[in-house]
C-alpha cells in the first residue's frame, strides 16, 4: 500500500527538526545545515503546515520544540540513520553487495573469523562488515542486517539459523589449587568463582545441573568479556565458566586446568539472526547459506 503524500514530509524539514532537537538552537542547526537561520525556520514551518501541528515554540526569535515534536524527531532520527546507512551500502557495493553483520568478539574471534577466508574464496563479491555488540539490539536504529546472537531464538521479528551448541568447563589456573584438590562439583562452590555480565546465571545452572544444592549466593568477580574473565583465570584470580573452544589451547598448554572430566551443555546456543525484511537480501542470502555449512546441524545430546 502507498504511503498518502502527507505522511512524507520533505528529507530537507526532518533534517532541520532532528538538528535543532540535537543541537539546541537554531543558528547550530544552520551552521551544520549550511543555511541561513531564516531558511531552517522557514523549513520547520512548511513542516508544521504539512502536518497540521505546532512543534516549534518561538520566543524572542529562539526556537525551541515542544515535547511532542521531541519525541518524533528522536524517531526521525533512527529513520534518517537507516537511510543513510542503506545508501553508504548501496554505493559501497553497488553491484557485488554487503553485510553488515553484528559479532560477540570471542566466538566471532575463534569460531567466525577462522571460517570466513572459505566464504571469501566463494563469494568475492560480497563484503563483511562487522562491529561487535554483547548484547540484543534494535536493527532499525543500528543499520545492521544480521547479527550473532547467544541465547534462544527467540529474538523479535527476526529468523534464525542454529550455528553451534555451547558445551562449558570451569578451568582455573594449576596455582589456585595449590591448597588443595576438587574432587567433586561441590568443592567448586569453595573456590573464588569469576561471573561473565552477559551469563549472570551461569554458574547456577552449572551446579544445577550437577545436582548441587547452594545455601548461598554465588558471590564472586564480574567480567564483561570471555577476553578478559580467560587473562583472570590465567592469572589464577579465580575458577571461570568457559566454552571448551576457547580453552582449548590454554588447557591444552597447562597454562589452565579443567576442575571436571566433561563439558556441560549450556541452556542456550549460537545462532545467526536476521531481520524478517531483509530475508531476500542477495548478500545475506549467500552468507547464510554458506553459513549453514559450518554450522552444527541438531542437538549434540541424547533425549
Amino acid at each position: 500500500m502507498a504511503t498518502p503524500r502527507r505522511f512524507l514530509p520533505s528529507i530537507a524539514a526532518l533534517r532541520a527538526l532532528e538538528a535543532l532537537d540535537r543541537l539546541g538552537s537554531a543558528s547550530a542547526a544552520a551552521d551544520e545545515l549550511a543555511l541561513t537561520q531564516g531558511a531552517v525556520s522557514r523549513q520547520l514551518q512548511a513542516l508544521e503546515r504539512q502536518l497540521g501541528v505546532d512543534l516549534v515554540r518561538r520566543d524572542q526569535k529562539r526556537l525551541t520544540l515542544s515535547p511532542e515534536a521531541q519525541t518524533y524527531a528522536a524517531d526521525i532520527r533512527q529513520a534518517l540513520n537507516q537511510i543513510a546507512q542503506s545508501t553508504l551500502r548501496v554505493q559501497a557495493a553497488p553491484l557485488a553487495g554487503s553485510l553488515n553483520l553484528a559479532i560477540l568478539p570471542a566466538f566471532g574471534m575463534r569460531w567466525l573469523m577462522p571460517r570466513l577466508p572459505e566464504f571469501a574464496r566463494r563469494h568475492p563479491d560480497v563484503t563483511i562488515n562487522m562491529s561487535t555488540r554483547l548484547e540484543p539490539f534494535n536493527f532499525v536504529s543500528e543499520g545492521f542486517d544480521a547479527a550473532i546472537h547467544f541465547g534462544t531464538a527467540d529474538w523479535p521479528g527476526t529468523q534464525a539459523l542454529l550455528l553451534k551448541h555451547e558445551q562449558m568447563l570451569p578451568v582455573c589456573a594449576p596455582d589456585l589449587l595449590a591448597g588443595g584438590e576438587v574432587r567433586t562439583p561441590g568443592d567448586i562452590a569453595a573456590l573464588p568463582l569469576l561471573h561473565i555480565q552477559t551469563r549472570p546465571q551461569a554458574w547456577q545452572h552449572w551446579f544445577e545441573s550437577h545436582d548441587i544444592a547452594l545455601q548461598d549466593g554465588l558471590s564472586g568477580t564480574m567480567y564483561d568479556q570471555f577476553a578478559t574473565i580467560t587473562q583472570a583465570a590465567l592469572h589464577g584470580l579465580g575458577v571461570a565458566l568457559m566454552p571448551d573452544y576457547l580453552v582449548e589451547q590454554d588447557l591444552a598448554t597447562g597454562r589452565l586446568v579443567a576442575l571436571h572430566a566433561t563439558a556441560t551443555e549450556s541452556p542456550g546456543a549460537y545462532y545467526l539472526v536476521w531481520p524478517e525484511a531483509r530475508s531476500k537480501d542477495p548478500a545475506l542470502i549467500k552468507f547464510r547459506s554458506w553459513l549453514a555449512g559450518q554450522a552444527q546441524p541438531e542437538d549434540p545430546l541424547p533425549r
